[in-house]
């Protein structure tokens, strides 16, 4: 997906973390003619500072539990594109209401989405919508509530 938005403009592509595939992710870069554009900084104890400097967030799972991640990148305000897996993506980003949501294993369509995102990105203030009843208060509400349990609000 990265090459087919490398072929419409110029962009870097970040992957943080450090895994066993390396190499192989390593060779496909050089395979797609992307390799000048990759980094692949390794463990990054805070991420933050990449995710809130970045143009764009692209989730590509095949699957997910919470994307814990995708909703970090919308609380920064960064623009994000996902893959539209089994459970998390979808609840995350309203039914593509806050991101566009692009079929598992796609490139071509995921690629599209890569583009159009970072041509006409949402506005910060909108994509923090998407993050705010992930906050530790409206979560806490939220739970209180499945309980059954409706505290009197504080003055």
């Amino acid at each position: 997906a990265f090459a087919r938005l490398r072929e419409q403009r110029p962009a870097r592509l970040i992957i943080l973390g450090e895994g066993r595939d390396r190499a192989e992710l390593e060779a496909l870069a050089g395979e797609l003619g992307i390799a000048g554009d990759l980094d692949l900084p390794g463990f990054a104890a805070n991420p933050y500072p990449f995710m809130a400097r970045a143009d764009l967030f692209a989730l590509s799972s095949a699957w997910e539990g919470s994307p814990n991640v995708l909703t970090e990148a919308l609380a920064l305000g960064t623009p994000v594109v996902a893959t539209d897996c089994q459970s998390g993506p979808r609840e995350t980003l309203a039914g593509g209401r806050y991101g566009p949501l692009v079929p598992v294993s796609d490139a071509e369509v995921l690629g599209r989405a890569l583009a159009e995102t970072i041509a006409a990105p949402p506005s910060p203030a909108f994509l923090q919508e998407a993050a705010a009843p992930f906050e530790a208060e409206a979560s806490a509400r939220a739970y209180l509530a499945a309980l059954g349990i409706h505290p009197e609000p504080t003055p």
